[in-house]
């Protein structure tokens, strides 16, 4: 049988064009019929054609035939029945050719070398011609001869390390130690693939590129705005280097929507992985040629994740951009692009938030998507408005919003029910990074607004602090009402008051009511004795916390953000700095943060400018105590009929702290003695409340409980 007649049964190659397997079939029937012609001319002058010890030894009459044999620039036997037949336009061939920039020549040496990958005849006839059966694929000077080619023509420049074929990734030479002309061919599987009609990314690009669109093509959405034409514009200038500046959008979604828009396949980088390879060059190559295969365009970014200051990952990325020179790249950052980072600068276009429309756009069309991947009904797929409007105070970019679509999906999918605010919010807290868990105590809320006892001017500061996490993309992205100087779009809100006031259990209830985590920072990891150390450790905490959906509370933050004082010494100035970094860093801080304080006098008063929002907690009066003392103690304990509770509110002057600490030493002391809670226990635990906080325990105010609450184990 026939290569062309086998050509409709090569497996995996159902769903490819017909026109494209014919086409490359009728290219390897040429080249067979180049390999039988040679075949019969190299029988026709071997004496011993079957001997079976052929290639293993050297007769005295097969070295004087060398010696006769032609020299390098003798011609070549016309192989070929006629010319090589042109691939028509738009075919696979036709199009590789194109994209790598690949002369006639080449195209033929590319299917003499990618036969043997098709047809494994192919192995043996090589291995025949090679006079080495053990060499069952082309070597260069057995490519050059099937092509018409003498050995010291110009056609052996085809192999060069900077030749099309080598530079693109479309052939392998082995065996490096050898002679030019004896060293072999090999295509990599993945242009075989591409050539029968295969689509699916290189193997060994997997888990460092994600293609986007099913069968390396997938459309652009109809509803395309004037800033993803923008950028598929200038993709088309020049280069193909574009550099999308991060200013509160998503760069990486845009990026794929404009290559869609421009008719490419989007391959999106893991950048990290790609820094972490011990070798990235030779991803680069693999990856510069899949660009090529699959008329697609790079997403690469952030590009801190990269880290371009250091020398070998500019340089990396220097080559990768050499490497796809001329073919769409967009990378994309919160930093703007360094000229040294490549020979070519790219087009800079800044990218904005989408302001709340956009953005409840991107969720419902993530949320249908992975609705329809994990099996929903089709009318459980589209998320009501009440889903949507919960989604205002989070900040993802599309792959974050895709992942954290998916995994409300599939909680929904388990209880048989559409997508809620639960879901929603545990999908969106899963995306949070673990980088500031490092440096920080992470809070998973569990208090609502039930849960507070606090004054009512209070509690709408704090309410104030919810509305302005949930519409600060309106109000600061499309209103622009906070433009110019480089601030960011971050919230500060500062709460101050005694110890045991409540300001870090509201914190947590601000995170609840926006369905995030709480993030406290750990002083001991920030604080450094060494010059500077203290700033890079604020510095890692911003930058992780502005990248995360919670809330980042500095408790007692007067440690940190102290009054700046007159310079005596070189310790005052040190500790100056700090203080001027930190009114710096605030500006920028893109996230939310909350500082408390038990004395609002010790921060320094530029910080206050700095503050969006300021809550005091005052010590609860009577009424609020006794809310408190019968919220601590809960319901599930049981009570004495006696248990005089406004007494405790009235008379014990506590902070909601003291109180809960009370509650629990109460509930530990019935608990010993198998009683039901009785004010025997709860005056005992407010004398040992009383003993820690250093007062004094007056008979005034504990009346006739003194003695009881003593004898109750308060001694």
């Amino acid at each position: 049988m026939t290569t062309a007649q086998g050509a409709r049964a090569v497996p995996g190659t159902a769903d490819a064009p017909a026109s494209a397997i014919e086409d490359l079939w009728e290219r390897l029937v040429h080249v067979e019929q180049r390999v039988r012609n040679a075949v019969a001319v190299r029988r026709a002058a071997d004496p011993q054609p079957d001997d079976p010890y052929r290639g293993q030894y050297l007769t005295p009459e097969a070295a004087g035939r060398i010696v006769a044999a032609r020299d390098a620039f003798a011609p070549v036997p016309a192989y070929a029945s006629g010319p090589s037949p042109q691939s028509p336009p738009g075919s696979r061939i036709h199009r590789l050719a194109g994209s790598f920039g690949l002369v006639p020549l080449d195209v033929d040496l590319l299917l003499v070398a990618l036969a043997p990958d098709i047809d494994s005849r192919f192995e043996q006839l090589y291995g025949y011609l090679n006079d080495d059966l053990t060499r069952r694929r082309p070597t260069i000077g057995l490519a050059l001869e099937l092509c018409g080619l003498p050995a010291a023509s110009s056609g052996r420049f085809r192999f060069s390390p900077s030749a099309p074929l080598v530079t693109g990734g479309l052939l392998e030479i082995r065996d490096t130690e050898r002679p030019l002309l004896s060293r072999v061919l090999r295509v990599p599987d993945r242009i075989g693939a591409h050539l029968l009609g295969d689509d699916e990314i290189d193997g060994r690009l997997r888990g460092l590129v994600r293609a986007v669109g099913p069968g390396g093509r997938a459309e652009a959405d109809p509803d395309t705005g004037p800033e993803v034409l923008r950028v598929a514009a200038a993709l088309g200038t020049g280069s193909g280097l574009v550099h999308l500046l991060d200013r509160g959008g998503d760069p990486g979604g845009l990026a794929v929507e404009a290559l869609l828009a421009a008719g490419r396949r989007p391959l999106v980088v893991d950048i990290a992985e790609l820094a972490a390879l011990p070798e990235p060059a030779e991803a680069v190559r693999t990856l510069a040629a899949e660009v090529r295969l699959s008329d697609g365009g790079i997403v690469l970014g952030p590009l801190e994740a990269l880290a371009p200051e250091r020398p070998e990952r500019a340089r990396l990325l220097g080559g990768l951009c050499a490497a796809v020179s001329g073919a769409p790249l967009l990378a994309y950052g919160k930093k703007n692009w360094d000229p040294l980072w490549a020979g070519e600068s790219p087009v800079p276009v800044h990218v904005l938030s989408p302001g709340p429309t956009g953005l409840a756009r991107q969720w419902r069309q993530a949320l249908a998507e992975a609705g329809a991947s994990a099996g929903l009904p089709a009318g459980s797929r589209s998320a009501d408005e009440e889903v949507i409007e919960a989604t205002a105070s989070y900040r993802l970019d599309s792959e974050q919003m895709r992942k954290a679509a998916a995994v409300a999906s599939r909680l929904a999918v388990l209880e048989d029910r559409p997508v809620d605010v639960r879901d929603l919010r545990t999908a969106v807290r899963a995306q949070n990074g673990a980088g500031l868990e490092r440096l920080a105590r992470r809070i998973d809320p569990a208090v609502g607004w039930d849960d507070l006892v606090l004054p009512p001017a209070t509690r709408r500061e704090l309410s104030e602090l919810a509305l302005r996490a949930r519409h600060r993309e309106q109000v600061l992205g499309q209103w622009r009402m906070r433009p110019g100087g480089g601030r960011g779009r971050g919230i500060i809100a500062l709460f101050a008051g005694e110890s045991g006031t409540g300001k870090t259990m509201s914190a947590e209830v601000v995170a609840s009511e926006l369905g995030m985590e709480l993030y406290v920072v750990d002083l001991s990891t920030v604080v450094d004795k060494y010059v500077g150390e203290t700033e890079k450790n604020l510095e890692r905490i911003f930058t992780e916390a502005s990248d995360v959906n919670g809330i980042l509370l500095f408790d007692e933050a007067d440690a940190i953000f102290g009054k700046r004082s007159q310079v005596k010494d070189a310790h005052d100035r040190h500790a100056n700095v700090e203080s001027a970094y930190l009114l710096q860093r605030m500006e920028s801080f893109d996230g939310i943060a909350v500082l408390t304080t038990n004395l609002r006098g010790n921060l320094d008063e530029a910080f206050t400018r700095r503050l969006d929002v300021i809550a005091e907690f005052p010590m609860p009066d009577a009424r609020q105590r006794l809310a408190l003392w019968d919220r601590c103690l809960g319901t599930a304990i049981p009570r004495e009929a006696g248990l005089d509770l406004e007494f405790c509110a009235g008379r014990f002057e506590l902070a909601g702290g003291s109180i809960r600490a009370c509650a629990v030493t109460a509930a530990y002391l019935a608990a010993e003695s198998g009683r039901p809670l009785g004010m025997e226990q709860i005056v005992s635990a407010v004398i040992q409340e009383y003993r820690k906080l250093g007062r004094l325990v007056r008979e005034n105010e504990f009346g006739t409980w003194l003695d009881g609450g003593r004898a109750g184990g308060g001694t």
